[in-house]
């Protein structure tokens, strides 16, 4: 659970912390994008309430919490897709999915034609 004055931390506090916020160690794989700046989310997040780097609140809490305020999180780099979107694909992709759907359901099955040329394969061999 993160710490009271994380959890109390607003759009604007985080905003505001972001202006004066410098990181010069390698981007962990948690980061947010304030105002066209990549920072790292969990340092953010503590720096802007104030308390020390071992406060309990942990990446995922700062990434909830900065996501519910608002802000664009990425993981190694790639922004996560919020709750509410559902993943995108092409017509091409939803014809070749039904395709396969409706090759293998039904009979016969693939099974059954595996049995089947078992049961052909085993006959030819005791003649």
């Amino acid at each position: 659970m993160p710490s009271a004055r994380v959890s109390a931390l607003t759009k604007e506090d985080i905003a505001a912390a972001a202006k004066n916020f410098h990181w010069t160690r390698q981007m962990p794989k948690w980061s947010v994008i304030v105002e066209g700046r990549e920072l790292p989310a969990r340092p953010l997040v503590l720096g802007a309430a104030g308390v020390p780097p071992n406060d309990p609140t942990n990446s995922h809490q700062a990434v909830a919490i900065l996501r519910e305020r608002g802000f664009v999180v990425r993981y190694e780099g790639k922004p996560l897709q919020a709750d509410d979107e559902k993943p995108t694909s092409s017509p091409e992709i939803d014809n070749l999915i039904q395709k396969l759907r409706g090759r293998y359901e039904g009979s016969p099955s693939l099974l059954e034609d595996r049995q089947r040329e078992h049961r052909i394969e085993k006959d030819r061999g005791m003649r």
